[in-house]
């Protein structure tokens, strides 16, 4: 073979194995990548109009179900029984707007194999059930129920979860919709409707919207001190009217304008039972900022949390920007500043307490079941991380359940049940402030006793407005909630 033969043959044969290559790549490595887009319309056309499993609450509650379209046996459509009230955790399957939730998510596991694709082929040819599996949710549906009942119509949050096990038993962001709604082929005037409306329902705020978290994150500044033997409970701090801030003109009063006690000498216990600002502005310029950061990075801030859903990183800046910002770090320390949180996230900070230390992996599906209701898979309790010793979670227990006995929590007691708990009043920038109550009861409960840990966030104050406080319009609502699993 002379030369340029062999210099074509070997061209063509470069060519060749190019092409199969990148064919290959194509298909086999990026194809499913291509085929599982959202933006894929014949995908979505096709998996919505295919039979998905059913999906029911911890108690049977049926959320979502198909049923075949009257024109077309062959076609099954989606309905969701309870409308609005789990529609940011199941999400929706439709043809004009794919899919969201726990629909999206877990879509391998709810929908039927009946089709054309290799996977269901190679599954009928295998003997293998073609019909979609279910899911069995974590969520309670009466204290789901009572969740959106409590906060009502006002823009905002509840999150609720069992600390030992991190099974979540009610997630509520509010205003909803109804993904009925958007099931429809004629939907599309009513998805339009849904993203351009202001108050903006479709988005899940639980998981996917931060917020100042305000006086709440006193409870992981109090760790701080604490695990960093800065301070115990009952370390002595000065009660002055305000503090001023080092290096600048600023500085940070107190709820009221005065002082927080007496104006002597407060404890890091009274501190936090009465969310003095001086005191913990003082508290943050002790400790500084990478003992601070420390504790927020070990209760989850800067992580995504690891759920079934897309979660939104909380935020805590790193300790090197405050190397010459003292008084950010003292801002910080008050839950202001550029510090922010997920509603999740801040019920994690709560159930670490309630839990002795530990975070557990959170998770709304408790099982996959087939179509013969037999258990394919259950998700069993798993720690996520530590976010503090037992004995800074007992500390910190002991001074949330005095924030609800005599401090800026009471309306959030459960007569006859030890009730724990923080309260938050987030500043926002040319509007009502954000309130908050995180906590969780019983405290110290039996082995066989239920426990709950919660957060609650009303976003601007709700109905209450510039006068609104942690404790006076979120704390009454968990206090609700709690009452309602507590005491069933």
């Amino acid at each position: 073979m002379n030369g340029p033969i062999r210099n074509l043959a070997t061209a063509l044969f470069v060519a060749f194995a190019v092409l199969i290559g990148g064919v290959t790549y194509t298909q086999a490595i990026i194809g499913p990548e291509y085929r599982d887009d959202a933006r894929n319309a014949r995908l979505v056309t096709a998996r919505a109009a295919r039979e998905r499993g059913t999906i029911i609450t911890r108690d049977g509650t049926v959320v979502a179900e198909s049923f075949p379209d009257p024109d077309d046996p062959q076609v099954f459509r989606r309905s969701y029984p309870e409308g609005e009230l789990y529609a940011h955790v199941v999400g929706y399957a439709t043809v004009l707007f794919g899919t969201t939730g726990l629909e999206a998510s877990r879509s391998q596991e709810l929908v039927s194999d009946r089709d054309a694709t290799i996977s269901g082929v190679i599954n009928a040819l295998f003997g293998g059930d073609l019909r979609p599996n279910g899911l069995r949710l974590t969520l309670d549906h009466d204290l789901q129920s009572a969740a959106a009942d409590a906060i009502g119509n006002q823009r905002g949050v509840v999150v609720a979860l069992d600390p030992r096990t991190g099974e979540l038993l009610a997630l509520v962001s509010s205003p909803r919709f109804d993904p009925n709604t958007l099931a429809g082929r004629s939907a599309g005037p009513v998805g339009v409707a849904l993203e351009d409306d202001p108050g903006r329902p479709l988005l899940d705020r639980a998981l996917r919207q931060t917020y100042a978290p305000g006086s709440t994150f006193k409870a992981v500044t109090a760790t701080a001190a604490l695990e960093s033997g800065t301070a115990s409970a009952a370390t002595a701090y000065p009660d002055p009217p305000l503090l001023p801030l080092p290096g600048s003109t600023a500085v940070i009063r107190n709820f009221a304008g005065g002082v927080c006690v007496d104006g002597t000498e407060v404890s890091l216990a009274e501190a936090f039972i009465h969310s003095c600002n001086t005191i913990f502005g003082q508290i943050g310029l002790e400790i500084g900022a990478d003992a601070l950061v420390t504790a927020a990075r070990d209760a989850g801030f800067g992580l995504e949390i690891p759920l079934e859903l897309d979660t939104l990183a909380s935020v805590i800046p790193a300790a090197s920007s405050f190397r010459n910002d003292l008084p950010g770090v003292a801002q910080t320390a008050l839950g202001q500043r550029d510090v922010q949180a997920t509603p999740l996230q801040m019920a994690l900070v709560a159930a670490a307490v309630a839990n002795g230390g530990e975070i557990m992996v959170p998770h709304l599906v408790a099982e996959v079941f087939s179509a013969d209701a037999e258990v394919v898979e259950r998700t069993a309790p798993q720690v996520w991380r530590r976010a503090m010793n037992p004995s800074t979670a007992r500390t910190l227990a002991d001074m949330m359940e005095g924030v609800v006995t005599a401090g800026t929590g009471r309306r959030a007691a459960v007569p006859g049940i030890r009730i724990a708990g923080k309260t938050g009043t987030a500043e926002v920038p040319d509007r009502p402030p954000h309130v908050w109550f995180i906590g969780f009861g019983p405290v110290d409960p039996a082995p066989d006793e239920r426990q709950l840990a919660v957060a609650v966030l009303v976003e601007s104050g709700g109905a209450a407005g510039e006068d609104a406080t942690g404790g006076t319009v979120a704390a009454p609502i968990a206090g609700e909630i709690m009452a309602a699993y507590l005491t069933r």
